[in-house]
């Protein structure tokens, strides 16, 4: 973080009362040690502030210090509302347009609050006071980690906040695998494990504390794979009665989708999972190399992200959604087998 935009925090935060923090909805592991990570910090410099998510997140990530304190907007939608109306700021986690947040978004934009977004995603909106963005970090929690330590603060890091960064950093690095874990990862990870944060017991309650029904869940996505070499690419299909057969809870499909990559001589790594509460197709892009999923997720499927790793949604019927990515597929074979 450069240090004007230190200096503008410190201003904002000197006059701020009433702080709130939010993530974007569907929380996954950097969303949640992210903010949590953020309001120990917050907490470190004296200052009070509230965790709110949009809706509900996995079960594998409840343990988390500060978790059970999390305010949850689809269940307690008046308080969360309020809070929001009163805020002098608000901090935005791990996104970048008021859209990623569902139904909070227009309580945001009528807000009167003063916002700090901090977030790794391309092309983030202007609704910030202060944009705290960086698309070469590995996550946002290695970004709140930055901030701490341009505060001068890296050494008086908590145990429950090296446990929050070290998390989301684990999580959105896939094990510190992906290419944007770099040097600066690694040692801002080494600082969070000498402040406290022990690795091994993190990675055990977030790799090992699978439900039976989350492993025959596996199971089936796993039978569903297709694979196309000619296009370097593989993807899994689940529909809303595989999802309801198995039991499926809230992060029951988390990582399914890197399986794909697993394959020898696939780069392209797609799932595509069917939720008729919501009438839509949620959609997972993976690669490796240069394949942007980012410009394919924005390009067809209502989506974006990072070069390597991208959402998107689709309002066709599963099988429509399949058919009009498979058809997508020639367009872009050149990139694919590059």
């Amino acid at each position: 973080m450069k240090q004007p935009d230190v200096d503008r925090l410190k201003e904002l935060l000197n006059t701020a009362d009433k702080i709130v923090i939010i993530p974007h909805k569907n929380p996954d592991g950097d969303a949640i040690g992210s903010t949590l990570g953020l309001y120990y910090f917050l907490s470190l410099i004296g200052k009070e502030s509230k965790v709110m998510v949009p809706n509900d997140f996995p079960k594998f990530l409840k343990w988390i210090p500060g978790a059970k304190d999390i305010l949850i907007y689809e269940y307690q939608t008046d308080y969360c509302k309020n809070l929001i109306a009163a805020a002098d700021v608000i901090f935005t986690l791990d996104f970048n347009d008021f859209s990623r947040t569902g139904e909070v978004c227009k309580d945001l934009e009528n807000t009167k609050a003063k916002f700090v977004m901090i977030d790794h995603h391309q092309q983030p909106s202007d609704y910030a006071e202060i944009t705290y963005s960086d698309t070469s970090m590995s996550s946002t929690c290695e970004m709140v980690y930055t901030l701490v330590d341009a505060f001068g603060l890296a050494e008086k890091i908590t145990p429950e906040m090296a446990t929050c960064l070290y998390t989301g950093i684990l999580t959105d690095t896939g094990s510190f695998k992906y290419r944007s874990t770099t040097s600066k990862t690694h040692r801002a990870i080494a600082q969070l494990i000498d402040q406290g944060a022990q690795g091994t017991l993190i990675s055990q309650q977030i790799y090992d504390n699978n439900s039976p029904s989350r492993l025959k869940l596996l199971g089936i996505a796993l039978n569903n794979l297709v694979i196309m070499p000619e296009y370097r690419t593989a993807f899994i299909t689940m529909s809303q009665a595989e999802l309801d057969t198995h039991n499926y809870a809230k992060g029951d499909t988390e990582g399914f989708v890197n399986y794909g990559l697993t394959l020898e001589g696939i780069i392209f790594a797609v799932i595509f999972i069917e939720n008729k509460e919501e009438g839509i197709i949620k959609i997972s892009f993976r690669s490796v190399g240069d394949f942007s999923v980012n410009k394919f997720a924005r390009n067809h499927f209502n989506g974006g992200g990072h070069d390597n790793a991208a959402g998107g949604r689709s309002e066709l019927s599963l099988e429509q959604t399949v058919e009009k990515f498979k058809a997508l597929l020639p367009e872009y074979k050149t990139d694919l087998l590059a």
